[in-house]
């Protein structure tokens, strides 16, 4: 497999399977008989927000690195605009408008990872060497532009995913069908990473068939703690509760690459839990199924989903399937984006 961007891809990948220049990857299974597959499975009309308020968890206690919205009135650098009379300018009239601004961290609460969150230390073209990349070859630096490191005095610099960022998804309009599955039902609210075979033995008992181009979303009862913490979230609490992948069990990420599904979605904090115990390789990804999805698939993930609702009524119903319609922003160059996913049943 050679590609303009790379002579080798790595193990277990799909890139250039979608074509040399491809940014949505497992997307691409979302064809119009897929959305009308979605479409079949409404029966009743409910409709169903699977969206947090966007300001919980709450904190920064779960990851330092994202903070809540900030939400202020927009100026002019004389005036904010918020319950602000327009007669202070255009004597005698009637009208009093509110404009907002927001200060976003797009990752903090329900959430689309964009195929350029995630990426790899991969030999792409054989030299010895390996090179930050991401899904297809695209590389940072280049493609995903902007460096880390610690923060300096002067402006911050500019960040922006020019292959793979998050407008890509918007684009495609996200929607069509998905499937849930309870793992709640199954295994409480106790910590419990699953694996494969556990996970293989729900979908039996529960009788739900997965099929290539569905959106798999894990409904764990996660978002629902999230939400009784009312913004106050205890984290040691709150990762030793509900089940999570085990993406160290190499039946499943076997089983989530060749079941062609386009995405995965979880009502967790990352689909799977980083590996504590035992320790992470120190040649390896520390969140396999976060790599293997989105560096080497380009199948991407949905986090923080809010689906205690949804769950409910599809268990009372006898049924798993739904039409999910849950496109990002559509802000060029994010590697991540708050999402308003709507469940149709």
């Amino acid at each position: 497999m050679t590609n303009p961007r790379f002579k080798h891809r790595p193990p277990g990948s799909n890139w250039g399977d979608f074509g040399p220049d491809d940014q949505l990857g497992r997307l691409n299974l979302l064809t119009p008989e897929k959305v009308l597959q979605g479409i079949a499975e409404v029966k009743t009309g409910e409709r169903f927000c699977l969206s947090l308020p966007l300001n919980l968890p709450g904190g920064n206690r779960l990851n330092p690195r994202r903070h809540p919205p900030r939400l202020q009135p927009v100026s002019d650098g004389s005036n904010e605009y918020y319950n602000y009379p327009l007669c202070c300018e255009n004597p005698g009239a009637t009208d009093v408008i509110s404009d907002d601004c927001v200060v976003l961290h797009t990752q903090y609460s329900t959430q689309w990872d964009s195929l350029a969150h995630v990426g790899g230390l991969f030999d792409i073209d054989g030299s010895g060497t390996p090179r930050r990349v991401y899904y297809n070859g695209y590389a940072a630096g280049s493609d995903v532009v902007g460096e880390s490191g610690p923060i300096g005095q002067g402006d911050r610099q500019t960040v922006k995913a020019g292959a793979l960022g998050v407008e890509n998804m918007a684009e495609a309009a996200i929607q069509g069908r998905a499937v849930l599955v309870n793992l709640r039902k199954h295994f409480d609210d106790g910590r419990t990473e699953v694996d494969y075979a556990m996970l293989r033995q729900v979908l039996d008992a529960d009788g739900i068939i997965v099929e290539p181009g569905d959106m798999l979303c894990l409904y764990t009862g996660f978002a629902d703690k999230v939400v009784e913490m009312r913004g106050d979230p205890d984290a040691a609490v709150l990762h030793a509760m509900c089940a999570v992948l085990d993406g160290r069990d190499a039946r499943l990420r076997d089983w989530i690459a060749s079941s062609g599904i386009a995405a995965l979605i979880a009502d967790n904090y990352a689909v799977e839990r980083k590996s504590l115990t035992p320790p992470p390789p120190a040649d390896g990804p520390v969140m396999p199924l976060h790599e293997l999805c989105l560096f080497k698939l380009g199948l991407p993930l949905g986090e923080l989903w809010y689906l205690k609702d949804l769950a409910r009524a599809l268990q009372a119903q006898g049924r798993s399937r739904f039409l999910l319609t849950a496109p990002p922003l559509r802000l060029p160059g994010a590697v991540g984006s708050p999402v308003t996913p709507v469940a149709t049943i």
